[in-house]
């Protein structure tokens, strides 16, 4: 009981393994001990302790041939079973290991740390001032605190990782705004340029939503990690072996959510879940009904029926929820920084769309669909989207220059409908072409501009909202390509049709 806390308390790994070396030596009678992880395929020492010294040194990954046994090491990794040596010099299978012959050891006792089946981690410990140190009454304390340092070894792993994928993330994100910056600073420095002086004006605008998601999504991951990962050590603790499978099944499943429900379809499916919760007597059945959708997990709930029968089954949903947001959260970004860098790359190539590139071949619905999930915030706050997209052979062409085209396309019938109102977005075949139809049901392109709105710089729109050069942007991409563009418009109806050829 005093060395519960002093390994369950711990989630940065050093201090962990400083407090696990310490408790162990002070319990099993060991002049000398280790603590073995596996990195990257091998197994190597982590933190080692001295009685004497009373010191306990965390160890950069030193590798175990020189320092260990390599042969009960090996053994221990293989079967997990405890090794316990009276006189390893003299007597047992292991006397002829190079390290046991050189030191003429004595008392060996080395333990796998075992959490659900799965080797967390090895302890090593050693006392050359007796034979028989290691006694029955010392291998029982030894096992006892094996299985409680091994899950807290393995959520220290967890924390450390997620710590490490959000460092990484806010790197990413930095180097993206410096990137930006740098970009900005270039077009500024270009001035004297009249055409590339109105596009400075407007990169405000073709960048701001990108940015807007790399920060909210960099806020939620760090909000998410201050609520969630001090309450990881305690819920491992609490869940039995079914319990744990249960969990790592709901989490897994929420991770692999990507679609989004309508209200209705929302409701439909919380109605169906509420009353299989009700019929299995879980409390708060609406509750956790609702916490379900919004995961994602909608049927096939049988599985997890123990876990919701907890009393603190909520407070479990909670903590699943906010891991696969972390994971959605990354996901973002990534989607984000990359949306960034294509938009700034296209205004910054605008003059020389000629260097050399390769095409590849890709189906052109895919890259329209990459573009809606970009614009799912903007879609879902009114916007009703219409797919009719038919069976068509894969296009040979620039597919980052291609998604630009699209994104142009789908953001000029968001804003001209005031983001609310019906997307139509038609693929089909017309002979030998692709023809790709983005349809808004906005106010419509009066009769005497229609013929200017491929013109670099001309815009409609107010000062810092736009640089004019989307749609001609647009054009020459399809140009590229050899394709061509129409555009048909009326009152609460405008067309943009982009044809491709099709390579046979």
């Amino acid at each position: 009981m005093k060395a519960s806390p002093a390994i369950s308390g711990k989630t940065m790994l050093d201090k962990l393994l400083s407090n696990l070396m310490k408790v162990i030596i002070e319990n099993a009678g060991a002049q000398t001990g280790f603590i073995l992880l596996n990195k990257t395929g091998e197994w190597v020492i982590e933190a080692s302790g001295n009685v004497d010294s009373g010191n306990v040194t965390v160890l950069p990954s030193i590798p175990i041939e020189k320092h260990l046994p390599t042969s009960i090491i090996h053994y221990v990794t293989r079967t997990k079973e405890t090794i316990v040596e009276k006189e390893a010099a003299q007597q047992g299978k292991f006397t002829n290991d190079p390290y046991i012959k050189v030191n003429q050891t004595k008392s060996i006792l080395c333990a796998p740390l075992i959490n659900q089946g799965q080797l967390s981690g090895i302890v090593y410990l050693e006392n050359n001032l007796t034979t028989g140190a290691f006694t029955p009454d010392r291998l029982e304390v030894i096992q006892l605190l094996s299985g409680q340092a091994a899950i807290a070894i393995d959520n220290a792993k967890l924390y450390n990782s997620l710590e490490q994928k959000v460092t990484e993330r806010t790197q990413a994100l930095a180097q993206a705004l410096e990137e930006v910056k740098t970009i900005q600073d270039e077009l500024i420095q270009k001035e004297k340029m009249a055409a590339l002086g109105q596009l400075i004006a407007g990169i405000a605008h073709e960048i701001n939503t990108p940015l807007g998601a790399i920060r909210s999504s960099a806020g939620n991951i760090a909000k998410f990690l201050d609520q969630t990962l001090e309450q990881l050590p305690t819920l491992f603790q609490s869940l039995s072996t079914e319990d744990s499978a249960s969990f790592l099944a709901l989490l897994q499943r929420s991770l692999q959510h990507q679609s989004t429900f309508s209200t209705k379809e929302e409701r439909k499916f919380k109605r169906a879940l509420r009353r299989e919760l009700e019929n299995s007597d879980i409390h708060d059945a609406d509750i956790i009904a609702e916490r379900l959708v919004i995961m994602g997990i909608t049927d096939e709930i049988a599985s997890l029926i123990p876990l919701l029968q907890r009393s603190d089954s909520f407070q479990i949903l909670e903590i699943a929820y906010k891991l696969s947001e972390l994971k959605r959260g990354t996901a973002t970004i990534n989607t984000s920084t990359d949306r960034a860098s294509k938009v700034v790359f296209a205004l910054k190539t605008y003059s020389r769309y000629d260097q050399a590139e390769e095409k590849i071949i890709v189906n052109l619905t895919d890259g329209i669909e990459t573009v809606l999930t970009l614009y799912h915030n903007q879609l879902k706050q009114g916007v009703k989207v219409i797919r009719n997209y038919t069976d068509i052979p894969p296009v040979s062409c620039y597919a980052d220059e291609l998604n630009q085209v699209w994104t142009n396309l789908i953001h000029n019938a968001l804003q001209a409908m005031d983001n609310r109102g019906t997307l139509t977005i038609d693929v089909t075949q017309v002979s030998q072409e692709a023809k790709i139809s983005i349809t808004d049901s906005g106010s419509g392109i009066p009769e005497e501009i229609k013929s200017k709105i491929f013109e670099p710089f001309f815009t409609t729109k107010p000062a810092g909202e736009g640089s004019g050069l989307g749609l001609d942007i647009v054009k020459k991409i399809i140009d590229k390509h050899s394709g061509h563009m129409t555009v048909e418009s009326q009152l609460g109806r405008t067309t943009f049709n982009v044809f491709l050829p099709i390579q046979s």
